[in-house]
């Protein structure tokens, strides 16, 4: 999945965003702060086209709003896939693995 780059485009870059927000009026073949937001979850789970995946890294690439609140999301993600993992006792994966292939015989006779 293409990342987001942290650095601002330069003052004269014509694909950067102007007016009041930078996102106000996105630039042709550009997607808006809206779609960008909406999608953030679907892009850091990987289930976007690469098209639709490259168009928001675009526009992360020029709209610090948006980069941060991606930064947030990523990283907020990252803690609770470290935090949260829970360690399965190997008695009961036993079980399980016991049960499904008792199962999987029941349904082969």
């Amino acid at each position: 999945m293409p990342e987001p780059t942290t650095t601002e485009p330069s003052p004269g870059d014509s694909t950067h965003h102007h007016g009041a927000d930078p996102c106000d009026e996105p630039a042709a073949g550009f997607i808006d702060c809206d779609e960008s937001i909406g999608r953030l979850y679907s892009y850091l789970d990987g289930e976007l086209t690469e098209q639709r995946r490259v168009e928001i890294a675009r526009h992360l690439d020029l709209c610090g709003p948006c980069v941060s609140a991606f930064g947030f999301e990523a990283e907020l993600r990252r803690v609770i896939a470290n935090r949260c993992k829970d360690h399965v006792p190997d008695a009961l994966i036993a079980r399980v693995a016991g049960a499904i292939q008792a199962e999987a015989d029941l349904q082969s006779n």
